[in-house]
């Protein structure tokens, strides 16, 4: 059955209400249970053609809208948003004047001491110019795994540079403390 704007507008006149309050229900709010049951809609124009039998395009509703909440659900669990305000404490400590610090040479000896999975992809990517693709052939891994060694990868140098650069700013400090106990 596909659903022409007749059968569309039917649909959402007949169901809207009760898939609505399903919505709120899983969400707990009413601008997520608006957009759940929107994008239920948006899926019943794209894929209704799936629904062979007209009688059970309820069912297909509150089916599509629930799965389409555990999605969202499992991405926010895998990928979970705080404000920068309250994450403060645990970024790296990383000033502009740190940044002018960093030459290539710092560079590449942090990158030495990354893990070579790591190591591999950020190579290839920003010294040698390989696309994703390129390196996902290179190394005999999806697209997908470069895409998240190279931002493990990514992180593990700028966290292994904000310590080095802080060691270094840290040594001249503890030398001119030592010269002012000898005086």
């Amino acid at each position: 059955m596909n659903v022409d704007d007749l059968d569309y507008e039917q649909i959402v006149a007949v169901h809207h209400e009760p898939l609505y309050r399903f919505a709120f229900s899983l969400a707990g709010n009413p601008d997520d249970a608006a957009e759940l049951t929107q994008e239920t809609y948006v899926r019943l124009l794209t894929k209704g053609g799936q629904l062979r039998d007209r009688s059970k395009v309820k069912t297909w509703l509150f089916t599509t809208l629930y799965r389409v909440f555990l999605g969202w659900r499992r991405h926010a669990t895998r990928f979970p948003h705080f404000e920068i305000s309250t994450m403060e404490p645990e970024l790296p400590h990383f000033t502009p004047a740190m940044a002018d610090e960093v030459d290539g040479v710092m560079a590449m000896d942090t990158a030495l001491q990354i893990e070579e999975h790591f190591r591999a992809p950020l190579v290839l990517y920003y010294l040698q110019g390989l696309a994703y693709k390129d390196i996902a052939e290179v190394l005999d891994i999806p697209i997908g795994t470069v895409m998240s060694r190279l931002s493990r990868g990514k992180e593990l140098l700028r966290k292994r540079l904000c310590v080095r650069l802080q060691k270094s700013a840290a040594e001249p400090e503890a030398l001119d403390q030592d010269e002012a106990n000898q005086n």
